[in-house]
């Protein structure tokens, strides 16, 4: 049943303070660990899968942030604090890739309730500008609570004294203030990974104040947009009564003496660069680029969608402008292609199953209406590519059409630019992203706008070649200037300095 706690709108007394912080300080006390820098995250950065034999083994998963810790890890001594994918498996702590892995157990019902339920249906919309409602449980809190106390204790259990300790993402919100707790001595920092609400939105959330303290247990936190950034502060001085100045929060103690400051900064997450780009000139990579458009019957345009399968992206639009396109005769089947990748995600949520079916549903009637003996209109395609497969998908196409409705970066957008060392290709590009505002050159668009969505559609397939290789150049640099390495490298030094500077 939706819970009916509510919050006052009014800064909390003190008392209310200390009555909030009862819960979370009863976590236990933990002992000193070997480790002086502690990723903590929702998943282990392996996954398990079966070699060719028959037995099992652990793989690195892809993705930036793997890619932009591991370097660190290795040459801080590292740890890494996660979930390993399985449910109902206790696993001992174990060496891979170079990375010391601390596997955090959950059950079936923590994931049914911390995993999807708090954490996917009720801050992820919540986050994403309420884009299909959230749902409050108390029941889902509860465990999301118990769950972050979980991995608050394994963290401090690996990390040295006066370690660093780096806490990943909005399934671990309440991790900060909980290890702050337990160890003093850490360096503390945390990053969110998706957009945060402006404060109307997120007065919605029961918990707010509880949230937002679990947060402020970090020396620095980290937002994709300063725009992000703002939000949160706003939220701070609004609901928790607490001092901003700038950029920095004062923390008081619970007599609301002062204590400490907090920082809130931009730092836009970026992509392994230079692995696209040598990936994008690769000859089995640009064969298979080839091969795409022969296997498409060779149209002259090929726009191309890639996102996970979330109704925050925008694919359902998409999808409905390519079809208006289609109908209005702007443009016809052969002569263009839409290519949509949507890998599976979270499946078993009921939003999920709706959206795959009505995104499905679209693809069906606009290919039944307009496809030839020769050519598909639309070529969908629900599955997981490896990188290789990515790039030749992105050197393949004409056209790249990000239209996410809310995101909190979107490092498709990047990849799609560090492929095109060839200056070819145009980006469409939501201005609710993340990446518009490092992608200035962009054909930006409000996707929610069918019609203006179409025109920006039509702006970038008759886009002169000279404009879109300017526009290519310009954004080339900004991705390959600004990579993953450099954006890990820029937060941590930040967190760094938070004594000194404060």
């Amino acid at each position: 049943m939706p819970s009916t706690a509510s919050s006052n709108q009014n800064p909390p007394s003190t008392t209310a303070l200390r009555e909030r912080r009862a819960p979370v300080t009863a976590a236990k006390k933990a002992v000193t660990g070997d480790f002086d820098f502690v990723v903590v995250a929702n998943r282990l950065p392996v996954d398990r899968v079966t070699a060719e034999d028959g037995s099992a083994e652990w793989r690195r998963s892809p993705g930036g942030l793997v890619t932009a810790l591991a370097p660190v890890m290795a040459s801080a001594d590292g740890a890494w604090v996660g979930w390993h994918g399985a449910t109902d498996e206790k696993l001992e702590e174990f060496n891979e890739d170079g990375m010391h892995l601390v596997p955090v157990q959950l059950s079936q019902e923590d994931v049914e309730l911390y995993y999807e339920g708090f954490s996917n249906s009720t801050l992820w919309p919540l986050y994403h500008d309420v884009i299909m409602p959230p749902e409050f449980h108390r029941t889902w809190w509860d465990r999301y609570r118990e769950i972050n106390i979980r991995f608050a204790e394994s963290a401090a259990a690996s990390a040295s004294k006066g370690a660093t300790v780096w806490v990943q993402d909005y399934q671990l919100q309440l991790v900060p203030r909980l290890l702050r707790a337990m160890r003093p001595d850490l360096k503390i920092g945390f990053f969110n990974h998706i957009p945060f609400p402006p404060m109307e939105i997120f007065a919605q959330l029961p918990w707010r104040h509880r949230v937002l303290e679990g947060i402020l247990g970090a020396d620095l936190i980290g937002f994709q947009r300063q725009s992000d950034a703002n939000n949160f502060l706003r939220c701070v001085r609004r609901y928790l009564g607490f001092t901003v100045k700038s950029q920095r929060i004062h923390v008081p103690d619970e007599d609301g003496s002062p204590r400490r400051i907090a920082r809130a900064e931009a730092h836009p997450i970026s992509i392994d660069s230079a692995l696209i780009a040598q990936l994008a000139e690769d000859p089995a990579v640009l064969e298979r680029s080839r091969e795409i458009r022969a296997d498409l019957g060779d149209p002259d345009v090929i726009l191309l969608g890639v996102d996970r399968l979330d109704y925050t992206k925008g694919i359902r639009h998409r999808i409905k402008a390519f079809g208006e396109l289609l109908a209005d005769r702007e443009l016809s089947v052969g002569q263009a292609t839409l290519v949509q990748v949507a890998s599976p995600s979270r499946e078993h949520v009921g939003h999920y199953i709706t959206l795959r079916e009505d995104v499905e549903g679209s693809v069906g009637r606009i290919n039944g209406e307009y496809d030839t003996m020769s050519h598909t209109a639309v070529r969908y395609l629900h599955h997981s590519y490896p990188v290789e497969e990515m790039v030749a998908l992105y050197l393949a196409a004409d056209v790249m059409l990000v239209t996410a409705l809310r995101d909190g970066m979107n490092l498709v957008a990047k990849e799609y630019v560090a492929a095109h060392a060839d200056k070819r290709g145009t980006l469409v590009l939501s201005e609710f992203a993340g990446a518009a505002d490092q992608l200035r050159h962009a054909v930006l668009v409000n996707p929610h706008d069918i019609d203006g969505l179409k025109e920006s559609i039509m702006e970038a397939i008759r886009m002169p070649e000279q404009e879109s290789a300017r526009r290519m150049r310009i954004m080339r640099r900004q991705v390959t200037t600004n990579d993953v390495a450099r954006w890990s490298r820029d937060f941590l030094e930040s967190l760094s300095r938070t004594d000194e500077e404060d």
